[in-house]
């Protein structure tokens, strides 16, 4: 039974040497010159891995399925190119290989001055919050500085005009015309009578008429 066993793997093994192929090219660069020491691979089991010293290469494989790699970093350059191919017939095959520059690093920096732009945009978005905030705030200090200014510019009431009518007539000599009053303090002629009246009424003032005007005299 292992004698079986071990032909039956010699017979394997003998049938995938027999059915073998070669896969070879030559390696050439963008500008489509021979590229020396590059680097070809070939995924078949185990991997096969050979530096095209005169950018030649050659595998010997089994049928199948494979992919062809090859790269080339020197000088700060990076080229590499892939093909796949399908083996099915024994034979020799010749597959070149292009190797393309890679641009693998131009591709990082776009990427990453992308996303500084979004960066940078995103941060330039109008803050509506912040906005909406300084709109209220500018409001609220309107308001304010208007009552601010209605308060100190507001008219005195009658009740607190008594006493100053009262220095005013003292100023006069003790009397006075209503008319001078009116032009003393700025309040309607309305007013200034509801203010005579109170005085009259606290026995502070005689008003006298006179023609068409009233004389206010001090008691």
């Amino acid at each position: 039974m292992i004698k079986k066993t071990l032909y039956f793997f010699m017979f394997l093994f003998l049938v995938n040497f027999v059915t073998a192929t070669t896969l070879h090219g030559t390696i050439y660069s963008f500008d489509l010159e021979k590229r020396t020491d590059a680097i070809v691979s070939v995924d078949s089991v185990p991997p096969q891995t050979k530096v095209a010293k005169d950018g030649t290469y050659s595998f010997d494989l089994p049928f199948g399925e494979y992919t062809i790699t090859a790269s080339y970093n020197q000088d700060n350059s990076k080229e590499s190119a892939s093909e796949n191919i399908r083996i099915e017939k024994e034979g020799s095959f010749i597959l070149d290989l292009i190797l393309f520059p890679s641009f693998e690093e131009e591709e990082l920096l776009f990427e990453e001055a992308e996303q500084e732009v979004a960066e940078h945009e995103y941060f330039e978005e109008p803050n509506y919050l912040a906005l909406i905030i300084i709109v209220i705030l500018g409001f609220g200090i309107i308001i304010y500085l208007i009552l601010k200014y209605k308060k100190h510019t507001k008219k005195p009431e009658v009740t607190d005009l008594t006493d100053e009518v009262i220095d005013f007539i003292k100023k006069q000599g003790g009397r006075t015309t209503q008319k001078d009053i009116r032009k003393q303090f700025p309040l309607s002629e309305a007013k200034i009578s509801l203010v005579v009246s109170e005085l009259e009424h606290k026995n502070l003032v005689k008003r006298i008429k006179k023609g068409r005007g009233n004389i206010i005299v001090l008691n």
